[in-house]
């Protein structure tokens, strides 16, 4: 399989206020978009993005409200090396909430929040693994570490490609082993103190790229990932599995040469 993180899905409650938030303060621009029977769903990036990068899908249920939960954390977005504090002060001049400043972070990263309260980090990188405002990974909270870190390298192949470690949680880095630079990553993080977590709605999903999703999704069947929603029913176009703790994963075949980016 492939195995590429494709995008990151979060639900919004005001689609316009979000996209304007998304394409003024991150420079993204839409993908693609898709009107279906009460719901809209877009594609967000930046206007360049490398084959192996991830996008952003905002979808919008009409007359829904947005709960967040704590099981998911935030999605992390790169600016270059050194540019952390003027890219944070831009965001402040142009209204974003001040929510963790650099310096409150050790002037390692910083945090904002988007219209739903969603979090979005900001972390450092070499211009080598991904351009401004790209994303770089999506953090998950779960509730085994090691059950975590075997499900991503036994069902998905991924490896483990980075840890940083407190006295109260660590975070784990994984991707797949061959995946670009550019790619993003999911980040676990596990607190030592055996918390549990609520899911809210306001986080969709991870999907990750198939090679051949009727034999990908056979695999995964042999390895024990869940039937949750198998290729048959939803038309051969998509499907989902869950992880341990009940994430959703979506399993998509991305045909580069199609006109739109929906399998639909």
């Amino acid at each position: 399989m492939d195995g590429t993180l494709d995008h990151v899905m979060l639900r919004v409650g005001d689609l316009e206020e979000s996209l304007d938030w998304y394409q003024t303060h991150l420079e993204y621009e839409e993908k693609d978009r898709h009107e279906g029977d009460g719901f809209t769903i877009v594609y967000l990036g930046p206007e360049e993005m490398g084959e192996d990068e991830a996008m952003l899908e905002l979808t919008h249920n009409e007359g829904e409200d947005v709960e967040l939960g704590d099981a998911w954390g935030h999605i992390a977005v790169r600016v270059p090396e050194g540019e952390l504090e003027d890219h944070y002060e831009q965001l402040m001049e142009e209204g974003v909430e001040d929510y963790r400043d650099p310096e409150s972070c050790g002037g390692r990263y910083a945090f904002v929040t988007d219209p739903d309260g969603h979090e979005v980090e900001i972390v450092q990188r070499d211009p080598e693994q991904g351009g401004t405002w790209s994303l770089d990974h999506t953090m998950i909270r779960v509730e085994d570490a090691d059950d975590a870190l075997g499900f991503w390298t036994r069902k998905f192949e991924y490896e483990h490609t980075g840890r940083w470690e407190s006295d109260s949680f660590a975070n784990y880095f994984m991707k797949p082993e061959d995946a670009g630079e550019e790619a993003m990553a999911v980040e676990l993080t596990y607190n030592y103190d055996g918390r549990s977590y609520e899911f809210g709605d306001a986080w969709g999903h991870l999907c990750v790229r198939m090679d051949d999703l009727e034999d990908d999704w056979d695999q995964l069947m042999t390895r024990e990932a869940e039937d949750y929603r198998d290729p048959e029913s939803n038309d051969n176009m998509y499907a989902f599995t869950k992880d341990q703790d009940g994430h959703e994963i979506e399993l998509l075949e991305r045909d580069p040469d199609a006109d739109s980016l929906f399998p639909f």
